[in-house]
């Protein structure tokens, strides 16, 4: 087989664009649609919603879409109004399919720059924030067209829930790389 100018830099433009896929194929801000309710389950409207991560801070009123740019860190979100107490929720980043896609299609460098851009990273979709409650929102049990409810956690859980989530990425990132490793070794057979 003779190996062309034109298949060579063919090849290097296939393997740039796989190595940004989730850069490519997610947006750098996500849309977190957030609801905020009392303690005795009556919607709450009106609130001003902040969140924030190392990326910056996004803000929205509820019920609204805060559009946060995508990190590895949690986004701590704040809602408060007149007459009623704040509530806080934690909103768990979790590693998505881009970032894995990388490792099997692209190699580590695409991995890396998703990771750097935080489009690797998804928070849950929906969540409903109680005033005068401090809950965890975690992306693990995100569901499609869902509000999330929250569960309470001191930080001893909220350690917890971040060293599974580390131990989750680091296990899924192996297992990534082995199946590419069996894959290049039997396209070399």
């Amino acid at each position: 087989m003779q190996v062309t100018r034109l298949s060579i830099v063919a090849a290097l433009a296939l393997q740039t664009l796989l190595t940004g896929c989730a850069t490519i194929t997610k947006d750098a801000n996500q849309a977190v649609r957030i609801e905020t309710y009392s303690k005795g389950n009556v919607a709450v409207t009106g609130a001003k919603c902040v969140g924030k991560n190392e990326r910056g801070e996004f803000a929205t009123d509820s019920s609204g879409v805060m559009r946060p740019h995508r990190s590895g860190e949690n986004l701590l979100v704040t809602c408060s109004k007149d007459g009623e107490e704040s509530g806080v929720g934690t909103l768990i980043s979790r590693a998505n399919g881009g970032m894995f896609g990388n490792i099997l299609f692209g190699g580590g460098i695409g991995a890396i720059i998703d990771h750097n851009k935080g489009t690797a990273y998804s928070y849950p979709d929906w969540v409903r924030v109680i005033m005068g409650d401090n809950l965890v929102y975690d992306r693990k049990n995100n569901k499609d067209n869902e509000m999330m409810l929250g569960q309470s956690a001191s930080p001893e859980e909220l350690k917890k829930i971040e060293v599974a989530k580390a131990a989750e990425e680091k296990a899924a990132l192996e297992k990534a790389a082995q199946e590419k490793a069996a894959k290049e070794a039997k396209n070399t057979q």
